[in-house]
């Protein structure tokens, strides 16, 4: 009975997934006669569930509105051949390439390196070094002669002291013994890195070979890293476009208001100049050493010690500056790096590791096996022409003889002569026949390994396929739009004219006003300020009377501002003279207006961008109402019923 009951449950689990599959490859819709599949509509639903910002895109029907006019503009495309333009076809190759590098990287060896950065990342590290400068194309006596000489730099340094030998042997040409400084996982190239990662602190390492030439690493010290800061700031820029000319006057005054008890965060919301910050306080997102251009204001985040200090003013390269630390974190846990530390190993020196990984697993995937025969070949057949770039292939060349299956392609020698001949071209080092021959093939062997899998991973992966295919029809549809849409300002500038003219009421300067702006922590301040106001006393007069005994009691902004203006309170009447006393920003603000400057129409000029905007919201309508007439689109309404049953459950 169990048994019956076991196989019954199997049974009825195997019809299920077999009507799974048969829903998911019904047709949803089709337009003139080319199918959409289910699975595709719902790959590519589900994927972008998340990403919409419009919460009627969550609806099917509406989604299926989008991605209909989406087909039908891929359709056009292709009908106006756009995908046999060359210009699609070499971007679209150049991002194949990128994209099947991302697929085709050893996984354990990528992990392994992420796990090593993320050690090497977790700890500054101050040293210096000697090094003694080779070609790359050195000769091995040259080669010789370098690392004997930096191993006899080692043993004078192991005995007189590093430094003494450092100083006394540089000379910026030949030989450099340089104070590197602090630094961390990615500063410096891998191999130096390792070297400098493994050796002791107060030790001297082995003399090691990068491409620059020989070096020994003296480690001064090694310490855990500092992490990063989270700061907000008060910024007055150098250049400022209302009256107040001094920014440094000015950064004090708030400076003033700070130490007098204000807080720093409604300083910020009231005086930074730096926009994107002052809504919050001045808060910034988190930095890390070498992250800020500007080292003045580094130096002064990072020293700050105590959570909730302030600094004294200071000036960078970006103006005058005021900085509180807000927060600060050692460096993030492991998982929360890894995805940035992966992108930065397959862009540095450490991508050679992983690519005699990749080339490995593909050799073993294969089955390619070494030809020695056929290497023994071509080393007698290469010469010293090579090296003068005038070598050929002999007369009596065997060319259709096999070298290499990869898969199911058959290389021969021919290919490997072909290579060869076209590789001469290009600089040569000068090395001997057999290692340059043998050096050579692994080159070619290589490519062709990674070529063949390139070549057939559309067809081994279905993730890569997906994403390879959303691209290449991305692609197709800014081409479409740009020629049809974005370009409307270079080709439809009569269009564009009458569009403005039958639509200007979108397109006004809203009210004005050009007032004074004065903003105090008390209001018994502010009622001072408003009646000296009110009597015309001029700005500069009443900071004279009000800022008294060293203090900054109040704080002028003078220009002309819209209702939008972060400076005037909200909510505020624009009417001209001195306003009521309005509490704003955790402080006190009086306005005098001096006038009023009504709405005004924008010229075409004036509204060029928003214009071009709406014409082309406007014209694409046109337009794809447009190819639904040309192309039919057909949509099985009993399908869209399970579909939308399935995604509710």
């Amino acid at each position: 009975m169990k048994l019956k009951s076991f196989l019954i449950l199997v049974l009825v689990l195997f019809i299920a997934v077999v009507n799974g599959q048969s829903f998911q490859n019904e047709i949803l819709f089709s337009i003139d006669d080319e199918p959409v599949s289910v699975s595709e509509f719902l790959r590519v639903y589900n994927k972008n569930l998340d990403l919409v910002q419009d919460e009627s895109q969550r609806d099917i029907d509406e989604y299926l509105k989008l991605f209909t006019t989406y087909k039908l503009k891929l359709k056009e495309a292709k009908h106006l051949g756009l995908h046999e333009k060359p210009t699609y076809k070499r971007e679209l190759e150049s991002y194949k390439n990128q994209l099947t590098e991302s697929y085709l990287n050893d996984s354990e060896v990528t992990n392994d390196l992420i796990e090593e950065a993320y050690q090497r990342v977790s700890y500054d590290i101050n040293a210096n070094h000697i090094l003694i400068k080779i070609p790359q194309n050195a000769n091995p006596r040259d080669t010789l002669n370098a690392y004997n000489r930096i191993l006899k730099l080692r043993e004078r340094a192991l005995t007189e002291g590093f430094e003494k030998v450092r100083k006394e042997v540089h000379n910026g040409k030949t030989v450099f013994g340089e104070e590197l400084g602090y630094f961390s996982g990615f500063k410096m190239v891998y191999k130096f890195e390792t070297a400098a990662f493994n050796t002791e602190v107060g030790a001297i390492s082995k003399p090691f070979k990068t491409r620059f030439g020989y070096h020994i690493v003296n480690v001064l010290d090694k310490s855990k890293s500092k992490g990063e800061r989270t700061v907000a700031h008060i910024m007055v820029m150098k250049k400022k476009t209302d009256s107040l000319t001094n920014p440094e006057e000015r950064i004090q005054e708030i400076y003033n208001k700070f130490k007098q008890g204000e807080s720093f965060e409604a300083l910020a919301k009231q005086f930074s100049d730096d926009k994107n910050s002052a809504a919050v306080g001045g808060q910034l997102a988190p930095i890390s050493r070498g992250q800020i251009r500007a080292k003045k204001f580094e130096e002064v985040a990072f020293g700050i010690e105590k959570i909730g200090d302030v600094s004294e003013p200071f000036q960078s390269s970006f103006g005058w500056h005021i900085v509180k630390l807000i927060d600060k974190k050692l460096i993030p846990p492991f998982e929360d790096m890894k995805g940035e530390l992966e992108s930065k190993i397959k862009k540095g020196d450490r991508l050679k590791l992983m690519d005699e990984a990749l080339y490995s697993s593909l050799k073993k995937e294969y089955n390619v096996v070494d030809n020695q025969e056929a290497l023994n070949y071509f080393i007698s057949i290469v010469n010293e022409d090579y090296y003068k770039k005038i070598w050929e292939l002999p007369e009596d060349f065997t060319a259709e003889v096999n070298l290499v299956k990869i898969g199911n392609k058959q290389l021969v020698y021919n290919d490997f002569g072909t290579y060869l001949l076209a590789h001469q071209k290009g600089g040569v080092y000068k090395k001997s026949i057999e290692t340059f021959v043998s050096e050579k093939y692994e080159r070619f062997l290589n490519e062709n390994l990674f070529k063949y899998k390139e070549d057939n991973l559309e067809y081994e992966n279905e993730e890569y396929a997906h994403v390879l295919g959303e691209y290449r029809d991305g692609l197709l549809l800014f081409d479409l739009m740009e020629n049809n849409i974005w370009n409307a300002s270079q080709t439809d500038s009569v269009d564009i004219v009458n569009y403005y003219e039958k639509n200007k009421v979108k397109y006004i300067n809203p009210q004005q006003v050009d007032a004074i702006v004065a903003s105090g922590s008390k209001q018994k301040t502010l009622k001072k300020v408003s009646k000296l106001l009110e009597q015309g006393t001029d700005k500069d007069e009443i900071k004279k009377l009000i800022n008294v005994n060293g203090k900054t009691n109040v704080i002028f902004t003078t220009g002309v501002m819209d209702a939008k203006n972060r400076t005037l309170p909200k909510p505020f009447t624009f009417k001209k003279g001195v306003s009521k006393i309005y509490r704003y920003n955790d402080s006190f603000v009086v306005v005098k207006v001096n006038e009023v400057l009504p709405e005004t129409q924008k010229s075409l000029e004036e509204a060029r961008g928003s214009v071009i905007n709406d014409y082309q919201a406007f014209k694409e309508e046109k337009w794809v109402n447009a190819l639904k007439e040309k192309y039919k689109v057909k949509i099985n309404y009993d399908v869209l019923k399970k579909v939308k049953s399935q995604i509710k459950k």
